[in-house]
């Protein structure tokens, strides 16, 4: 029996070590098997353009209403659109903006899952700003800060900022009584329960409150150009707006689209690899 069982351990090294390592090896059998969906996306997708290339080219809308994609997609050769810098510009604001509520949004709910007290005293303020119409702080931003990046920033950063805390808030107290109770029994830092029990159980919270903050973000940046800017994706719209030029708003909302999608896909990228398919609230419901 000693024998057959040391025969057999190498084998199982070998089949140890030919098991698929790194997350490209894990997740390729899944993106295989989701081909399939991504197709009928990318499928969706084409078909939009197509339908959209077929009513321009009837002439039975105006192409002032809607040019046609050729229209759209030329303006990206026109200099004095300034694609390249005014596109790097709005990315920035959404995730400088972002990336802040992602912070500013899991730490104090952080904070208020170990003191309620703050949590009583501060929650409602928050509740109460998270009330007022964004648009509405627009002038008295400008006042305050002024036009520029910064301003597009801070828009970003509050509209995203509310729903992260509040599902981020949520996913740190849905914590088993029990669990805390032995953790502190054990002599559990509250550090040692926040990245071993809390953290990891909050985790699906937390991604699913940044993907909802990602779609704000962008709105948050387009509401500061509209209001407070003089440069980005927003400003440009506004100005093409005056000379009726469409195509160049189509092919700004275009810009915005991808700019929104690439975020969108970055934190979903993140939450599979470190939330576990089964864990995720997606997968869940």
């Amino acid at each position: 029996m000693g024998e057959a069982s040391a025969k057999s351990n190498p084998d199982n090294e070998m089949s140890v070590q030919r098991r698929p390592t790194g997350w490209f090896a894990r997740h390729w059998p899944q993106f295989i098997t989701n081909l399939p969906r991504y197709s009928v996306v990318a499928f969706v997708h084409i078909m939009v353009v197509v339908l959209w290339y077929a009513v321009t080219a009837t002439g039975l809308v105006h192409k002032l209403i809607l040019p046609s994609p050729g229209e759209t997609f030329a303006t990206l050769t026109q200099p004095q659109y300034q694609w390249l810098e005014n596109t790097m510009i709005t990315a920035w604001e959404i995730f400088a903006g972002y990336c802040l509520a992602v912070v500013v949004g899991v730490l104090l709910a952080l904070l208020f899952s170990w003191f309620r007290s703050l949590q009583t005293t501060l929650f409602p303020l928050f509740v109460t700003f998270s009330m007022i119409p964004k648009i509405a702080l627009g002038p008295l931003l400008i006042v305050w800060f002024g036009y520029g990046i910064g301003t597009n920033v801070f828009f970003a950063f509050i509209l995203s900022f509310f729903p992260i805390l509040i599902t981020s808030g949520r996913g740190l107290r849905e914590v088993e009584p029990d669990l805390l109770d032995l953790v502190r029994a054990l002599k559990g830092t509250r550090w040692q329960i926040f990245r071993k029990i809390q953290l990891p159980g909050a985790m699906p919270y937390i991604f699913s409150s940044m993907k909802v903050g990602a779609i704000l973000a962008l709105a948050g940046a387009i509401v500061g150009e509209f209001v407070a800017s003089s440069q980005g994706l927003g400003y440009l719209m506004i100005q093409v707006q005056s000379t009726l030029d469409t195509a160049a708003m189509f092919m700004a909302v275009i810009l915005l689209s991808v700019l929104g999608i690439g975020l969108f896909s970055f934190v979903t990228l993140l939450e599979s690899i470190f939330v576990p398919k089964d864990a995720r609230l997606e997968g869940q419901s």
